[in-house]
């Protein structure tokens, strides 16, 4: 249903295709007795599935051939997903029969055997995978065709646009579906963990563009990948039919259990919600939004969003014959040209009105009729669909590929739409039999004929009506309450003893980790440690979960790890992180925006943790006061418009949600791993927390450096180290360690450690003394990144604008589509470092609060195409004005002020 690997695909001249293969469907669907019995209404569907489906089901791996004739080794992922689903609707219809001849158990194993067939060939390429959760692209990504008898590689993916998520998202909703079902598929643990490690790769399908459905990514068809509706739909389904799910079924025990990232899976939500009723950046819709939005993935639970993107799918799809995959698409059409894989540029326009018409989409409205308890809408497609039916010469039902328009009548269909009469693809190219649409006609005609119901098909409770969604229990839903009133449970912990006594004279009531105990404190670093073990497998060199970040969502549950009690703070409140976390004013609004992000997304039973760390450096001078409003806030009840509880840690777990980390049951041989938890700030007895600070103008003292860059770069390494001893101002520090980083590198040793332990030894005294400039000079000289750049990124793309980076007068780096940190990072240190180090680190500041801005407020943004971070006005005058005011000396909170 896609493009040809080695083709753009066009059809040869009109009169070798005026007609089809088969004839009219006649007598399929004519009137059967009323007494007919249960048994006779299968053993009809039976007869079709063996002899349009099994049949040509490889006896070796269990996949089925995209084209039914003339010998195409080629297995699409996609199309073999779709057969074995029509086998099992019918193996789950013959359930209610006892005596079935041994059919459900044939119909269930046939299933079985593709679903494991796709494994085996997915497994092969484990390096793939371990390549793809570090490195995202086309290169590296699972394939989506294999050799059919085999599982062999076909194509490489310089010949085969094979970053498909959406196949590999599919093959994973299934997987939960059937087992739900009783079927038993994953037979150990290699292969629970490699399952889990395409979770893995699944997860940040929110920043990944990809091929598509139709496997070629943009409109243009130019080789181009775009980030998909269809694709972040399906893959965030799969998160949630996954998460916590055990893949041995009834028989299995906690080491057979997934695991999800819950922020990762949240921020595919949201782009998938900031992308529709749109399918990508230049398909304005598509058909392939069906199966995301209904049967089988159900992806959305926004009833006003699902009604507007299916409205749009209909209203400018919807032909006589079927649906046109999306506007100008030359797929098949008479004027596509077969010598080229990929299209000339404006070369669309020529197929404008000759779209070909899939009758499969008929069948997907059908499906979503019966799911949605709309008789009128299954009646209609029904209706529609039976006249673009034929039949084989036994008699069964053939659901033609696509409908064409003929060379011949080209010219005629282009000036009057409609008023050509279409052919039904016919064999030879595409094969006798497109079997996709033989199964899915297989799935909508026995829920139609109810022989199976919509539960049966959805065990895993996919689609729930909206009136019964406030009543689902389920460990992780997608569906919650229309309105998310929920209270976020707040623990006040205080860095030492004596802030604690300082807050307790406020009314603050907190608690020391030591108080907190036996439950122990970390940070999110370390939870990040536990879980790199969570699906290691050396047999298939997997290495676990990446070093990704545990966001606000992933903090607020408790963690049950080798027998401790666990919770972790946000990152927000991580030293370690960004530099932005250290300014106060800053800090204060990040805890508000977590929390409503909190209150807006958490969907678990049980109500989330939230920790608020609190440090000696908040409250020092003028900082004090708005702490202390917010801590007050937090007393009352309510902060920011959240309602919040603020209790003891261990008052409030017993309401909250636990995790029990099992995986991290190793053997008795293993060495166990070592975590570190936060630890209580020792210091003498009867000290008192000095609010006011000891040097109030230290920060003007500290700006009048006695060294320069252009007086010390030249200078030899001993002098710089021998001035590095003697400088006692910060400023100047950070200054002479840059010129050794850049000419003896990071683990030149200084009389402080290396130089890169020194930069961040400077890079904390700075940060809290609130020497702005230092600190950014110090996190520009470690390439440090903010944890949340690559999706601010990604929420000005799905808005549909474009993203420049770079230096303000000099070469900008222009975005189209997400990227991945690792390959931000480059970006901006390339383009900005070799101008102004600091320039590097207030771009990524500039970033953080545009993409908070266009998330919340994207009318502010209209009629805006492209986005210039640091050619645009806005950037230019932060720049400039953080110059003027002291050398890049002002704080993260005055930026956002600025913009």
């Amino acid at each position: 249903m896609a493009s040809s690997p080695d083709a753009a695909v066009s059809s040869p001249p009109a009169f070798l295709r005026s007609g089809s293969v088969y004839e009219p469907l006649k007598s399929i669907d004519l009137p059967r007795p009323d007494n007919e019995t249960l048994w006779d209404k299968l053993d009809h569907y039976y007869k079709i599935v063996k002899s349009t489906l099994l049949v040509y089901q490889s006896p070796t791996t269990g996949l089925f051939p995209t084209k039914t004739c003339g010998g195409d080794p080629k297995a699409k992922i996609q199309d073999s997903l779709y057969c074995a689903a029509a086998a099992w609707a019918l193996a789950l219809a013959y359930r209610r029969i006892d005596d079935d001849k041994g059919r459900t158990h044939e119909l269930e194993h046939s299933a079985i055997k593709c679903m494991r067939g796709v494994l085996y060939c997915y497994m092969r390429q484990a390096d793939k995978v371990q390549q793809f959760k570090q490195d995202p692209r086309p290169a590296t990504c699972l394939h989506s065709i294999f050799h059919v008898h085999t599982g062999d590689e076909l194509l490489s993916y310089e010949e085969y646009g094979h970053l498909q998520i959406n196949a590999v998202s599919l093959y994973l909703l299934y997987l939960v579906e059937m087992i739900s079902s009783g079927l038993q598929i994953v037979y150990n643990t290699d292969e629970v963990s490699f399952i889990q490690n395409l979770v893995f790769c699944v997860e940040r399908v929110y920043r990944v563009p990809d091929f598509g459905v139709w496997e070629r990514g943009s409109k243009y068809n130019n080789g181009s990948t775009e980030l998909h509706s269809s694709s972040v739909g399906l893959a965030k389904a799969a998160l949630e039919a996954i998460n916590g799910f055990n893949l041995f079924g009834n028989q299995g025990c906690s080491w057979s259990v997934i695991f999800v990232d819950l922020d990762a899976h949240n921020r595919n939500r949201q782009t998938l919600c900031s992308l529709l009723p749109r399918e990508s950046r230049s398909h304005n819709t598509d058909a392939a939004l069906l199966p995301c939005i209904s049967y089988p993935a159900f992806a959305l639970d926004d009833e006003a969003l699902f009604n507007q993107t299916l409205d749009k799918v209909v209203r400018k799809l919807k032909g006589k014959y079927g649906f046109k995959r999306f506007l100008r698409d030359g797929y098949r059409t008479s004027l596509e040209d077969p010598n080229r894989r990929y299209y000339k540029p404006a070369e669309i326009k020529l197929f404008d009105g000759i779209e070909c018409e899939f009758p499969i989409f008929f069948l997907y409205m059908m499906i979503d009729g019966v799911f949605r308890g709309n008789p009128k809408q299954v009646k209609e497609y029904q209706d529609l669909l039976s006249p673009v039916l034929h039949q084989t010469t036994e008699g069964y039902p053939v659901v033609p590929k696509y409908y064409y328009v003929p060379a011949d009548f080209v010219e005629y269909e282009k000036r009057n739409p409609g008023s050509q009469k279409r052919f039904p693809s016919n064999c030879g190219r595409d094969g006798k039999l497109f079997l996709w649409g033989q199964a899915l006609y297989v799935i909508a005609k026995l829920l139609a004929d109810e022989l199976v119901s919509p539960r049966d098909l959805d065990p895993a409770q996919r689609y729930i009506p909206p009136q019964e969604q406030r009543n689902v229990s389920m460990r992780f839903s997608n569906q919650g309450p229309l309105e998310n009133d929920v209270v976020v449970h707040v623990a006040l912990v205080a860095e030492s003893q004596r802030l604690q006594v300082f807050l307790n004279t406020y009314g603050i009531q907190t608690q020391t980790p030591q108080q907190a105990e036996p439950i122990q404190i970390w940070p999110q670093q370390e939870l990040v440690k536990a879980y790199f073990h969570l699906g290691i497998n050396e047999k298939l060199g997997l290495s676990g979960r990446p070093d990704r970040p545990i966001g606000c969502l992933g903090t607020s549950k408790i963690y049950r790890i080798l027998g401790k009690t666990v919770v972790c703070y946000p990152i927000i409140f991580d030293l370690s992180d960004f530099y932005m976390s250290q300014d106060v004013l800053l800090l204060i609004d990040d805890i508000k925006n977590a929390l409503q992000f909190i209150k807006q997304y958490w969907k678990m039973h049980g109500r989330p943790l939230f920790l608020v760390l609190i440090r000696e450096d908040n409250i020092r001078g003028s900082r004090f006061s708005p702490i202390l409003d917010m801590l007050a806030s937090f007393k009352k009840g309510m902060v920011g418009g959240v309602k919040v509880h603020a209790d003891r840690l261990q008052t409030l777990i017993s309401g909250a949600v636990v995790e029990q980390l099992d995986f991290l049951r190793i053997s008795d041989t293993e060495e166990l791993p070592e975590f570190k938890s936060f630890e209580e700030l020792e210091l003498p007895k009867h000290s008192k927390v000095k609010r006011q600070s000891s040097a109030s103008n230290s920060p003007e003292l500290e700006q009048q450096p006695d060294v320069t860059m252009a007086e010390w770069k030249s200078r030899p390494t001993h002098e710089i180290l021998q001035k590095l001893q003697e400088c006692s101002c910060l400023c100047g520090q950070v200054i002479l360690l840059g010129i050794l980083l850049k000419r003896e590198g990071p683990n030149f040793i200084t009389k402080e450690g290396t130089v890169s332990d020194h930069i961040e030894r400077v890079y904390r005294r700075a940060g809290s003394k609130k020497l702005w400039s230092v600190v950014r000079r110090a996190a520009s000289l470690l390439s440090k990144v903010v944890d949340s750049l690559a999706p601010s990124i990604t929420n000005v793309l799905v808005q549909g604008k474009q993203v420049t980076l770079g230096a303000f007068g000099h070469e900008e780096q222009v975005i189209s589509n997400p990227l991945s940190p690792r390959v931000i990072k480059n970006i901006i240190y390339y383009k900005c470092n070799a101008h102004d180090e600091r320039e590097a680190v207030i771009q990524q500041e500039l970033v953080i609060h545009i993409g908070w801005v266009i998330a919340n407020s994207p009318e502010l943004f209209t009629g805006m195409l492209k986005i210039r971070i640091g050619e645009s006005p806005v950037g230019h005058f932060v720049t400039e004005t953080a110059r003027f005011m002291g050398n890049f000396n002002i704080s993260a909170s005055e930026v956002t002020i600025l913009l």
